[in-house]
């Protein structure tokens, strides 16, 4: 079933996706490889730097994704901004598709899916009217 929006709270652990329509949705849970793995680097870092994206996981959200239009993407701290990073670098049609990043705790799917249709219905009704 293709669904023109999504919506991703992601984490260096995990990403919740959810496609959805005007009536239904499906959701999706896809685990960064090794399930806890811990991207911080910053204490063993000589740059100070936090370690690369999974290039994986990075593929496996962008394939959770496919056949949407338009995806908001949440999350907390930078964990959402690595991933559009890695996008950007390696999968710049998924990249094109973000509409909007925020920030987010750790809402529920049903909280989330709530968030992305309110967001979605006030983005699209910001369009020009043909």
């Amino acid at each position: 079933m293709s669904h023109y929006h999504a919506v991703i709270w992601v984490d260096h652990r995990e990403a919740h996706v959810i496609r959805f329509g005007k009536d239904e949705a499906e959701a999706a849970l896809v685990h960064a490889h090794g399930g806890d793995r811990q991207i911080h680097h910053r204490s063993g870092s000589v740059s100070g730097r936090h370690g690369t994206e999974d290039p994986e996981f990075c593929r496996k959200v962008a394939e959770a994704v496919k056949g949407s239009s338009e995806v908001l993407l949440t999350g907390p701290a930078a964990a959402k901004l690595h991933l559009y990073d890695w996008w950007k670098k390696h999968d710049a049609p998924t990249a094109d598709k973000i509409v909007g990043i925020e920030s987010a705790d750790h809402p529920s799917d049903g909280q989330l899916l709530k968030h992305a249709r309110a967001y979605f219905d006030a983005k699209d009704r910001m369009r020009p009217q043909a």
